[in-house]
């Protein structure tokens, strides 16, 4: 597997090849400013113990606290966590928000843990982090396999510990514990803004034909928004499985037919594909919503979608991305596309902080013009220093930190 790490350095590389940000900035950004791991003793439920391993890299704070999701994978290192965390703060940087980058997680596998355990472990990671951690220095939040659940006992835990009452130290909280309306469509809709503002700038048509990899929280999401717009979601697939139709799915019955099987397999009236053929479909659209990694130099060539909108992160690597470039492929990167998420994150945030509760249709409202906003921004920067989009949200970004660290 690809160190994510080396993949967002090399990056990280090649902005510096196109514009001269000066060998000390890019030397500091090399490195977070700090990279924490620690050991969570959990008791589980057998009466025995077992040890986790988890982190918190906390990666530049120029533009303010640290903020980033907490994912619990089996897969789950360092050298992810640390790519997330760079890729955070640039997220943060191109979304206009007043954040830095952090991320975190644990080393597990969820599913094998029962609802008791999985609270345990989730206290156990605020216990060992707890001084690091604060509405003013690092404010963590979901990401993969951690729910707005996980958020309240992580949320309850600090509070106990500090004796915080505003609850803005995590955000992806529960509705009743602090959480803002609209976190959980947010990085789906945030993405569908993105995507309807450089629509016709990256040459699609008005009605687009979409293949969504990912039918989780961001994927399942974005296929419904993208549907109630009027485009046809051809194919969708969960990690076990994928499927097309080509004249369009009906979303509502995917969903009946996955809870009630498990699995988007044999979905009636769709053909059985693989995860790595919904990447290579004859599309308008395709949206890695799944995980990092997907789309290398050994399948870019096979890519048949018009554009790409990366809801993922870090989908795509340095590799594909030069060969895609040279396919005349656009491709939304995942610090623009993605960053609906991350900014109603801030919105809630900055309700904890006032203690007020803005209605869904408030949060909305002030995340499209942010999303539109970003999106025009960057385009222009990529068409100003002739280069593709990804690099004009990075030199954006890049710009800003920079201007904030000197």
């Amino acid at each position: 597997m690809q160190n994510p790490y080396q993949n967002a350095m090399a990056q990280l590389d090649k902005v510096a090849k196109i514009i001269n940000f000066g060998d000390e900035f890019i030397a500091r950004l090399r490195q977070p400013d700090r990279d924490i791991r620690i050991s969570i003793p959990v008791k589980m439920d057998n009466g025995s113990q077992k040890i986790f391993e988890g982190y918190r890299v906390e990666y530049n704070n120029a533009l303010g606290p640290y903020k980033g999701g907490i994912r619990y994978h089996s897969d789950t290192e360092i050298n992810e966590v640390k790519a997330l965390a760079f890729w955070m703060a640039l997220k943060c940087a191109v979304a206009g928000i007043p954040m830095g980058g952090g991320k975190g997680g644990i080393t597990v596998d969820p599913k094998e843990l029962s609802k008791n355990e999985l609270e345990r472990l989730s206290r156990g990671w605020v216990q060992k982090l707890a001084d690091v951690l604060g509405p003013h220095k690092d404010i963590p939040a979901p990401d993969v396999n951690t729910t707005p659940e996980i958020m309240a006992w992580m949320a309850d835990e600090y509070k106990k510990l500090t004796g915080e009452e505003n609850g803005a130290t995590f955000t992806g909280k529960p509705l009743d514990k602090g959480g803002s309306a609209g976190r959980g469509s947010a990085t789906g809709l945030g993405g569908f803004y993105v995507f309807d503002s450089l629509r016709a700038q990256i040459g699609l048509p008005e009605k687009c034909r979409v293949a969504i990899q990912g039918f989780g929280n961001v994927g399942g999401n974005a296929a419904r928004i993208f549907a109630e717009n009027g485009h046809t979601v051809m194919a969708v697939s969960d990690s076990k499985s994928a499927i097309v139709k080509d004249s369009g799915l009906d979303l509502n019955e995917v969903e009946v037919h996955k809870k009630k099987t498990g699995s988007l397999k044999d979905f009636p009236g769709a053909e059985n594909i693989t995860n790595a053929e919904l990447l290579e479909l004859s599309c308008d659209l395709l949206v890695p919503a799944a995980f990092e990694n997907v789309i290398t130099g050994i399948n870019a060539e096979k890519i048949k979608a018009k554009a790409i909108l990366e809801l993922a992160n870090g989908p795509i690597n340095p590799e594909a991305d030069e060969i895609l470039f040279k396919k005349g492929v656009p491709v939304v990167p995942d610090i623009l596309a993605n960053s609906g998420g991350v900014t109603v994150s801030y919105f809630e945030w900055d309700q904890n902080l006032k203690n007020e509760h803005w209605s869904e249709k408030e949060v909305f409202d002030k995340l499209k013009p942010m999303m539109n906003d970003a999106a025009q921004k960057i385009f222009k920067k990529s068409q100003e220093t002739k280069t593709y989009l990804r690099m004009g949200a990075f030199i954006l970004a890049l710009e800003k930190i920079k201007e904030k660290m000197q």
